[in-house]
């Protein structure tokens, strides 16, 4: 008996010593600087796409490891990335011992940066751990260069606007329904906060969404897992503020379940980098988290982000040559002070309620309703009978004289365009004194000629979405979601400021009798402050959509099949009869419904462990913005004619290494965007024979239908990180793209002036523009950059990066590219309108290219359990200066009319142009604790 237990005994003790010593990895990660361990790092062996997350002691184990060489990622939020080069032998567990996570300071410099221009601040990429192959909760150095080297000058990625991507925050779209972009003013302020960030690029999949074809953004406020702590931090900068101070606590998740996350910040600035643009912003964030079981946890997140700013006007190069780039328009003194005309306010709260539910240890359901609500404002000057108060109106310039001789007239001996240089050198700016004077005559019984209003929309949206995540197989993961959202949205003028007067006038003076009034419900109104007047509409609309996506894992290669489907339902209420459409303007309009789909799928072909090539395609249908089916939504209930969805198509290919020293990514794209629809509103003179019947004024305020746009982008990205030694490191990016019109868009005219009670729809069709070839605007197609970093074993670092760029072109005129340019109302062409005249004057203009070079640097100290630190940058140090936008103007819309415009080489309608920050610095003071 004592030889059978023993027989036993010594039989157990072999099988558990053989079960004991499979093939594995294990690790304990800590704290560089405390030696204390870290929980929640994320351990990943990319070869084989399995995932660890440590425990409480730091410590992590991967059981069933393949033998061989492999690639294991060591990932936590404000620390490097560590890829590790491991060789694991069959029937062993290899034990890595204690790994080092090092501070990532220049963390702080995603923290930090002021990374969106002021035009992109509402004027109008990492991935998941859960994806396959190559995606990552990092940005790759092409996309670093992407938003931080080359974000001051418009850069986009891959010539595509932020419409064509996908940002959320807990899996709630955050892009409008109105234009299809996203706000980033609703969540500005708050970087601590939202610096959980997955990404992904171009069309790869991700676990959230179906997205676009320029990636997805998704932020992540679940309260649980931020980093526990409390963190202070003071900047100081010369951009659009100049100060903000920001506060944030964590507090980890306690043992009764409960977490919470609160931040706030403040961030002003009595005049920007351009002249008069004040800045005022407060922001607030809170999540807090009730962890109910180990399968359900609820989680509530509310984020209010106030932001007030000035805006700088684009000018043309008259402009620009008498009062230099940094001159603004919109603004003049009153009582000792800069006051802007034109400001920008945002106000949009957001609320999310989440129920996060771990269905078992395969499957996990997430489910989200969000309520955002509140406003954005754009501030502007009314006036009537009264002299335009634009100091940049032409007829107070001194090209108008040069270009109208007759009016070039000795003053007291000097000439009219003398006089206008001089008094436009002396001042230049909004004379507010002088509108308060004109409203306050006695000749006027109180009635204001100058007021000042906004522009305003008031958002109310409701979303609710479910988003399934499941391992249904050891190698097959099913993403899946569905969404729904309701908009109403109240646009309309609301007066803010009558300038000393006592009322405004809610009429339009250039029209007689009843056209003249805003709502025939109402006429003849007298409008205080704070009334609605001009135009007041709702724009109403229900969008759904879901997806699925599939995801095989495999050991040489994966692959993904993902599609979509959605509905989007819009509608017009308009809340005044307008006088001119009185039969189509009050009440709701019909309803425009858009149904779309998309499909796409991609490959990951991995060579070796550390060589991979990459394929991604895709091709969906995208409905139009609010904003484009409603073709003068201010004052009528059309729908613009021939408005359909988007054709959308898109591949790209990409050879990937991923080594220890070495991580690089070279890319190539092609997208193709077809029947797309935009409206513009402008003065157009020559647009019609004034002398035919009906044909409203020769110099109408119209706006302009493009219908059936395409749009080509090709080209390829690069870039890629080296370690030269372990602490000097060299990255490089390069991005080099033609992207084009790819055909001649239909253009129709939607003008006022010819409406009647039985033409309710006065839009006369221009024919095709002829813009195939011609370049998209406003962005580099070509940008290079080459960069250095040092980063000291003591905690401090220097970087410095060049970049040059180049092929930035100008926003061309649709109107002056169409037959009306050239051919008279008769059918004959224009004396002189010859092919080589026409080519000269339409050609696009190309800027000139320009060279960037930035300087960053930060170190950080450990005392006890504080870490003190700062961060600087110094952007643009040869203060170089260079255009990244701009537009031609539309008004000289015929041949003759343009050449007497351009006759003395100084235009009164120019082009116009947007010019980025000179030298600018940022310098962050910041104590974690």
């Amino acid at each position: 008996m004592k030889r059978l237990i023993l027989s036993i005994l010594l039989v157990m003790s072999f099988c558990f010593s053989h079960a004991q010593s499979g093939t594995g990895v294990s690790g304990q990660v800590v704290d560089s600087k405390t030696q204390k361990p870290l929980q929640g790092v994320i351990a990943t062996i990319q070869n084989i796409n399995l995932t660890e997350v440590t425990n409480a002691e730091g410590k992590f184990l991967f059981k069933n490891v393949p033998s061989g060489s492999l690639l294991l990622l060591i990932k936590n939020q404000g620390y490097k990335d560590q890829l590790l080069s491991i060789e694991v032998e069959s029937g062993k567990v290899l034990d890595l011992g204690v790994v080092v996570a090092e501070e990532d300071i220049t963390d702080e410099q995603q923290l930090s940066l002021v990374t969106l221009t002021d035009n992109d601040l509402g004027d109008d990429n990492s991935g998941s751990e859960n994806t396959s192959g190559l995606l990552q909760a990092s940005r790759d150095s092409y996309q670093q260069a992407a938003a931080f080297n080359w974000g001051q000058a418009r850069f986009r990625i891959r010539g595509l606007d932020n419409e064509y991507g996908t940002t959320m925050i807990n899996g709630v779209v955050m892009n409008k329904l109105y234009d299809g972009r996203p706000q980033w003013g609703n969540w500005g302020g708050l970087n601590d906060a939202t610096r959980n960030q997955e990404f992904t690029t171009g069309s790869a999949p991700s676990d959230y969404t179906f997205g676009g074809i320029l990636g997805t953004q998704e932020i992540n406020t679940r309260a649980s897992i931020y980093r526990r702590g409390s963190r202070i931090s003071f900047s100081g900068t010369n951009t659009n503020y100049t100060g903000r101070v920001m506060g944030t606590h964590v507090s980890g998740m306690n043992t009764k379940g409960w977490a919470f996350v609160v931040s706030a910040s403040r961030r002003w600035a009595k005049e920007g980098y351009f002249e008069g643009t004040d800045y005022d912003a407060n922001s607030l964030f809170a999540s807090i988290e009730k962890k109910i079981n180990d399968k359900h946890s609820l989680n509530f997140t509310s984020i209010f982000a106030q932001n007030s700013r000035g805006k700088s006007s684009p000018n043309t190069n008259e402009v620009n040559d008498l009062k230099g780039i940094e001159y603004n328009s919109y603004w003049g003194w009153q009582d000792g002070r800069k006051r802007n005309s034109r400001d920008k306010d945002i106000m949009e709260p957001i609320n999310i309620l989440s129920h996060y539910w771990k269905i078992n240890d395969k499957t996990t359901l997430n489910t989200n309703v969000a309520y955002q609500l509140g406003h954005i404002g754009n501030s502007r000057l009314d006036y009537q009978s009264a002299n335009n108060p634009d100091p940049t109106y032409y007829q107070n310039l001194p090209s108008y004289f040069y270009n109208n001789p007759d009016f070039n007239v000795l003053i007291d001996g000097v000439l009219a365009s003398d006089k206008a240089k001089s008094d436009f050198l002396a001042d230049g700016q909004i004379d507010w004194n002088a509108m308060y004077y004109a409203n306050r005559r006695s000749a006027n019984n109180g009635k204001s000629v100058y007021a000042l209003y906004e522009d305003r929309n008031d958002d109310r949206q409701f979303t609710a979405n479910t988003i399934l995540f499941s391992n249904i197989a050891n190698n097959i993961t099913l993403n899946a979601g569905a969404s729904y959202r309701k908009l109403k949205s109240h646009n309309y003028q609301k007066m803010i400021d009558l300038l000393g007067g006592q009322y405004f006038s809610d009429v339009d003076p250039f029209y007689q009798g009843d056209l003249t009034q805003s709502d025939l419900n109402n006429p003849d109104r007298q409008i205080l402050v704070g009334d609605e007047y001009g135009y007041n509409y709702n724009l109403l609309a229900d969008v759904i959509d879901g997806f699925t996506q599939f995801k095989f894992r495999y050991k040489k290669a994966d692959f993904y099949l993902s599609q979509t489907y959605s509905r989007s339902d819009y509608q017009r209420e308009g809340l005044y009869r307008n006088g001119i459409y009185a039969s189509n303007s009050y009440g709701k309009s019909e309803r425009k419904t858009f149904e779309n789909f998309g499909f796409k799928g991609g490959l990951t072909f991995k060579l070796t462990g550390q060589h991979l090539l990459d394929f991604n395609g895709a091709y969906l249908s995208k409905a139009p913005g609010m904003r484009n089916v409603f073709s003068n939504a201010r004052i009528n209930n059309n729908i613009t004619p021939e408005i359909n969805s988007e054709r959308i198509s898109s591949v790209d290919a990409s050879y990937v290494i991923r080594m220890p020293k070495l991580k690089m990514r070279l890319t190539g794209f092609f997208s193709k965007i077809q029947n797309a629809t935009e409206l513009s509103f402008f003065y157009g003179e020559g647009l019609f024979d004034e002398d035919a019947v009906g044909a409203g004024n020769e110099d109408s305020f119209i706006s302009e239908i493009v219908t059936g746009i395409d749009k080509k982008q090709i080209g390829g990205e690069f870039g890629f990180e080296y370690q030269l030694t372990s602490t000097l490191k060299v990255t490089g990016a390069a991005s080099y793209g033609q992207y084009t019109f790819d055909n001649n868009p239909n253009v129709k005219i939607n003008d006022d002036a010819q409406a009647t009670a039985t033409n309710t729809n006065p839009i006369t069709d221009f024919g095709p523009a002829y813009m195939k070839d011609y370049r998209l605007p406003g962005m580099p197609q070509q940008a290079y950059s080459l960069g250095l970093e040092y980063r000291d074993p003591h905690f401090w670092w220097i970087g410095a990066n060049a970049n040059y760029l180049s092929d930035i072109y100008l926003d061309v005129s649709n109107i002056m590219r169409t037959s009306n340019f050239v051919v008279e109302a008769d059918g004959l062409g224009y004396s002189g309108a010859t092919d080589e005249n026409v080519r000269a004057i339409l050609k696009q203009e190309k800027f000139d290219p320009f060279a960037l070079v930035n300087l960053t640097g930060g170190k950080s100290w450990k005392v006890k359990n504080t870490t003190f630190g700062f961060f600087a940058s110094v952007n643009n140090v040869l203060d170089t200066k260079y255009k990244t936008g701009g537009f031609e103007q539309s008004r000289k819309a015929t041949y003759p009319d343009y050449v007497a415009d351009n006759a003395n080489g100084t235009p009164s309608f120019g082009s116009k142009y947007f010019y980025g920050y000179g030298r600018t610095y940022f310098v962050n003071l910041y104590v974690n604790f």
